[in-house]
């Protein structure tokens, strides 16, 4: 049957307790996967400090997968002389959706338990990915407000274009910048490599039982 062949295999019912660890290994590295990325929809994900003689005492703005906190309002305030958008207006269709796709991404790890196959790879391939693309998102709005500036903001000539790094530090004007992950994001990203090594461990212990099917099919 179809079913059969997407949920795999069986744990064989005559194995001893050292045998059974194989098959309940990526079992457990899903769900520790599943709940670091549940966890971690409350926790932000990435910092911004700057600093500028202005601001002796720097300004730090962190990200959650949902909203901004931190120095907003003062930041909001020297956007509109540098020609910014605000941030009111960025990812708003990923703010949206963040939660419950981090949720979604927890709940198919959980459906990875019971899948036996290969078939597990898209479901659990895209909380190995993430981490990738939270990242590669947020460079892509960093790139696109650096090159948006609106033209007749006060001081859009003197900035110019520019595109802050997702990581590291940055000068930008007379600002010293320093992006860096949060506690989210490396919650997140251990998750990522909980599921990657889970994928391993699940194809060290299900190809041969599934091989060994298909060859008796055959």
């Amino acid at each position: 049957m179809k079913l059969d062949r997407i949920l795999g295999p069986r744990v064989p019912k005559d194995l001893e307790a050292s045998e059974l660890k194989a098959y309940r290994t990526p079992t457990v590295l899903f769900t520790l996967s599943a709940l670091l990325l549940a966890v971690s929809v409350v926790l932000p994900y990435w910092t911004l400090n700057l600093k500028a003689p202005q601001y002796p005492d720097g300004l730090t703005v962190q990200a959650y997968v949902n909203r901004l906190e931190g120095d907003v309002g003062e930041l909001e305030g020297l956007n509109h002389y540098v020609g910014l958008a605000s941030f009111e207006d960025a990812a708003l269709f990923e703010r949206s959706v963040a939660v419950a796709s981090i949720l979604t991404l927890a709940g198919l790890l959980i459906a990875g338990l019971f899948i036996h196959s290969r078939w597990v790879l898209p479901l659990v391939a895209p909380a190995v990915l993430f981490p990738l693309f939270f990242l590669a998102d947020l460079q892509y709005w960093l790139w696109k407000f650096g090159h948006n500036l609106d033209p007749a903001a006060p001081f859009a000539d003197a900035v110019g274009e520019f595109t802050p790094p997702v990581l590291g530090p940055a000068k930008i004007a007379q600002f010293d910048t320093l992006a860096l992950p949060a506690i989210g994001l490396i919650v997140a990203t251990a998750a990522a490599v909980l599921a990657a090594v889970g994928l391993w461990k699940h194809r060290q212990a299900w190809k041969p039982l599934i091989e060994s099917q298909e060859a008796a099919e055959t």
